[in-house]
């Protein structure tokens, strides 16, 4: 599959996620698409498409079989058919669709966004994942999302899609290689060993205390 332009991926980001969220009014019309495509929320970057290219973007995706019209209604109405065209199952289908809509994002932060389109158990499931896009075969279609480098002052790598082509990352900054980095679980993890140590020092300080009082031993 050649890649996709961003409107033609904020397109069926917005197809799978309405999928999910506004169930009753899908598949969706033109007008109810582009509003998707240009919601202010939740988007990342915010676009100011107009119907025509939309439509456009659609036609595009329909040649790819990523987009299909769908029949019985008056007003044409639109649904992605993603997981079959790219034999992908739901969870990265989910994870691609919130990566295209809100751009890179850690695990984490992928977890909480796609609660609403698939619910992971945990954040080492997600990572599962974007781990089995990012080693994609060649014969498949290639690799379909990429974990970033960790940025100054960020404690995870951020994770972003390939559907628009190969990333460049050499330009982004990228945090030095430090020993000193300590993630939030372990600083706490080193807090709560502290504090155990302290008390455990300051027993030791009592019993000492009290076996020189016992003793009638002075200290000095």
């Amino acid at each position: 599959m050649r890649p996709l332009s961003l409107l033609e991926a904020r397109v069926l980001g917005v197809l799978i996620e309405k999928a999910h969220t506004v169930p009753d009014s899908y598949p969706l019309s033109l007008n109810s698409l582009t509003l998707g495509c240009n919601q202010k929320t939740a988007r990342d970057p915010v676009m100011n498409a107009t119907e025509s290219e939309v439509q456009g973007a659609i036609d595009s995706l329909k040649l790819l079989h990523l987009v299909f019209e769908s029949s019985g209604s008056r007003v044409a109405r639109y649904e992605h058919n993603m997981g079959r065209a790219m034999g992908l199952p739901s969870q990265s289908v989910a994870l691609l669709a919130v990566l295209a809509l809100r751009g890179p994002q850690t695990s984490s932060e992928l977890r909480a966004n796609c609660d609403r389109l698939h619910r992971f158990a945990d954040v080492s499931s997600v990572e599962a994942f974007l781990e089995e896009l990012a080693a994609r075969n060649e014969e498949k279609g290639g690799p379909l999302a990429l974990k970033l480098p960790r940025a100054p002052g960020a404690r995870e790598p951020r994770w972003t899609h390939l559907l628009c082509g190969a990333v460049d990352v050499s330009a982004m900054p990228v945090a030095p290689p430090s020993d000193d980095f300590v993630a939030t679980s372990e600083l706490a993890a080193l807090k709560s060993q502290q504090a155990a140590m302290q008390n455990e020092l300051a027993e030791l300080r009592a019993l000492v205390d009290r076996l020189y009082s016992e003793l009638g031993v002075s200290k000095t």
